[in-house]
């Protein structure tokens, strides 16, 4: 309970606490987005990759060997800080895979660099199976055994504009 507070300092008081509230508000709203930014689990919506709806990719996966198990498409921001790093991946798409080729289209935020991951879940069981499960990359660049499945974001990145940027990743199995 507050005491002995002089006649008339209650409204400044109040008018702090209102201000303090508000920037703390206005701190929470601007932080939001650092936080919302990411991990967006979307479905497949072609018209989000018409003319005139972008920025976007549009990513066409060739090379998928069955209609067996799961296909996740997910972007990035192609820096060192985002590019394949947990949790970070701005848009997410899981479907059941289909042999051939597949569509699939990624809005992105803004104007910017990204970068596409591809991984076929073969047998659908979550894990990553070296010897069934297939992957690919905006850029197809080659992967081995020193870089582990995850060449450098400057190989993978690719500028995407106000429009829709339309991209080919041939998948890789074992």
């Amino acid at each position: 309970m507050i005491t002995n507070i002089p006649k008339g300092s209650i409204g400044k008081r109040a008018r702090l606490i209102a201000a303090f509230g508000a920037v703390t508000a206005l701190g929470l709203a601007t932080a939001a987005p650092a936080v919302a930014q990411y991990r967006h689990e979307i479905r497949n919506d072609m018209s989000r990759c018409t003319q005139g709806s972008g920025p976007a990719v549009m990513v066409t996966v060739d090379g998928i060997k069955a209609s067996q198990g799961k296909l996740r498409v997910q972007s990035y921001r192609a820096t060192s800080s985002e590019w394949m790093a947990k949790g970070k991946w701005l848009a997410r798409i899981d479907v059941p895979a289909k042999a051939g080729t597949m569509t699939f289209c990624l809005p992105v935020p803004a104007s910017g660099t990204y970068a596409i991951a591809v991984r076929h879940d073969f047998n659908g069981n979550g894990d990553t199976d070296i010897m069934s499960d297939g992957g690919g990359m905006s850029n197809n660049p080659s992967i081995n055994i020193f870089n582990l499945g995850k060449p450098s974001y400057t190989k993978v990145g690719v500028p995407v504009g106000r429009d829709v940027k339309s991209i080919r990743i041939q998948m890789r199995y074992m």
